[in-house]
């Protein structure tokens, strides 16, 4: 049986209204899996002797100035802890709400060995998220640097910098009428997998939530084995015949509310013919595990042929908004801003 696992309490009401039925135990990992936190301590006080005082042989000492806003977290990682995947964003939290949007934005910078058109867009006061136009060369460099001591009043701020490294091109494309996932590497056809996706048949405010959300999801995160249960229905009771707990290999996580690429636990004959999932992507356990490996967070995860759209607050699924609506995010108006070569 496929599971899902309990939304978590960041996403915003109608991506709880969206959750998919193949939930894990466990709440997402992103910020687990993420950088921890960048900000800098304070700048140590300086000493500074008067005349008046040295005469006295006493020391005054000058109290440090705070900095009023500093970076609390960055994702992905760096170049020396992963590579990513050509769809990856950059996630820039702050350590508190900014007042002045605009000129935070402009503190920030993205560039890249192999430049392409980029913009941030606020998903709140705190967060702010860089995409692309297009996805990300693969096999490069990009370096994100946040000069937040050029703030007004910031001076004390530490600016920070850090460099991602760009992988292999992975992007599968899932087609839940034909249940085949065809993954290319570099633009070149690298496997064909069986699958089967969600079935349909539960409704929950509205929404079928046994179906496989339709759009572009990205891969936000990887266990080798996932703990998935009937707790999202609030179903706990083992004694309940609809209760389940079961242990999922090669699970491959797209989107917040549950959905994975993961091994089928049995039921390998529907595979390649039907859906018969409870949202998740279910694969053959071979290609699941040789998908696993191959995963990096970032990569592109195209699912096509179910009425359920995935929606952009779902995840990192912020490819679904095109560039036009994409850029209306900015607290810098709507010009493109360039990734520039590094």
């Amino acid at each position: 049986m496929n599971p899902l696992f309990r939304k978590p309490a960041l996403l915003a009401l109608a991506a709880l209204v969206s959750m998919t039925a193949c939930a894990a135990e466990s709440a997402p990992a992103t910020r687990a899996q993420a950088a921890p936190a960048v900000s800098a301590p304070a700048k140590a006080a300086t000493a500074a002797r008067t005349p008046l005082a040295q005469a006295a042989g006493a020391a005054k000492h000058v109290a440090p100035k705070k900095p009023k806003l500093e970076i609390a977290d960055i994702t992905p990682m760096g170049e020396t802890t992963e590579k990513v995947g050509v769809g990856f964003p950059i996630i820039v939290t702050f350590d508190r709400d900014v007042r002045d949007k605009a000129a935070a934005e402009a503190t920030l910078q993205v560039e890249a060995e192999k430049p392409t058109d980029g913009a941030w867009r606020w998903v709140s006061d705190r967060k702010v998220i860089y995409r692309t136009k297009t996805y990300w060369k693969p096999h490069q460099k990009v370096l994100f640097s946040a000069h937040l001591s050029q703030l007004p009043g910031n001076e004390a701020a530490e600016d920070v910098s850090r460099r991602f490294a760009v992988g292999t091109a992975n992007i599968s494309v899932v087609d839940t009428r034909r249940h085949v996932m065809k993954t290319y590497r570099d633009g070149k056809l690298a496997k064909r997998i069986p699958i089967s996706a969600g079935r349909g048949g539960l409704v929950r405010n509205g929404v079928d939530v046994y179906l496989t959300t339709s759009g572009t999801h990205l891969t936000m995160g990887k266990k080798r084995v996932e703990t998935m249960t009937s707790s999202w229905m609030g179903i706990t009771d083992p004694e309940d015949d609809q209760y389940y707990k079961e242990e999922i290999p090669w699970a491959v996580r797209i989107s917040d509310s549950g959905e994975y690429v993961h091994q089928s636990a049995g039921y390998y004959q529907y595979l390649g013919r039907s859906n018969q999932s409870h949202g998740c992507v279910r694969a053959t356990p071979e290609g699941a595990r040789w998908f696993y490996t191959i995963a990096q967070r970032g990569d592109v995860v195209k699912i096509t042929g179910t009425k359920r759209k995935l929606d952009w607050r779902n995840g990192w699924s912020y490819w679904q908004l095109n560039w036009t609506q994409w850029k209306q995010g900015s607290a810098l108006g709507t010009d493109t801003a360039t990734a520039k070569k590094g």
